[in-house]
């Protein structure tokens, strides 16, 4: 349980400001139907993070305990700062509308989240876990947490959170895991 819940907790705050959820708002605005965008950000999430989650379940199997600490440790840290630096929706994320609007939110998010901050934490959760389901459910809730009220309530909902604090809080969160498991500190924090 405990896999899932800090997945969903890490996702949904590392989303708020990035350029998926930037993305949300934008086909919100362009196709105003949230159903089927609602359900593509699911589809295309539980398709990333679940090549994500099944390589970060397959990495601890290639390195030994003492390097994959140091791996996680470094890259949760590494996520800390990256999760600091502001996004920026690039134009080509919707640029295939016809698709439809299922299709084009299938799409458009699957390729948004290649190497995005939230693949490459559950990559990282699911090493550290090794909990493939929890993790990528995890995420995968998350990232509706996140962007389905981005969805459906627009731009007004984005402009009343405080994304600088919530990247702050996410940052402060990766880099206490980080500095944890370098420390070997992980069981006593659930990681």
């Amino acid at each position: 349980m405990d896999a899932f819940l800090v997945s969903t907790g890490i996702v949904a705050l590392a989303e708020m400001g990035d350029k998926t959820q930037l993305l949300a708002f934008m086909l919100a605005a362009k196709f105003r139907k949230p159903a089927p965008i609602i359900f593509g950000i699911l589809v295309a999430t539980l398709l990333n993070h679940g090549m994500a989650g099944a390589l970060g379940t397959w990495i601890p199997h290639l390195l030994d305990a003492e390097v994959l600490r140091w791996v996680l440790g470094i890259g949760f840290i590494i996520m800390a700062i990256w999760i600091l630096i502001p996004d920026k929706l690039d134009e080509g994320d919707a640029k295939f509308v016809s698709l439809g609007v299922f299709g084009t939110t299938v799409v458009a998010f699957f390729l948004a989240e290649m190497g995005d901050k939230t693949q490459i934490a559950t990559v990282a959760l699911a090493a550290q876990y090794q909990s493939f389901i929890a993790v990528v459910l995890g995420t995968t809730v998350g990232m509706l947490l996140a962007n389905a009220p981005a969805v459906l309530l627009g731009n007004k909902f984005a402009s009343s959170l405080p994304i600088t604090w919530i990247h702050r809080v996410v940052a402060a969160i990766f880099a206490i895991m980080g500095l944890g498991i370098l420390l070997g500190l992980g069981s006593y924090l659930g990681l």
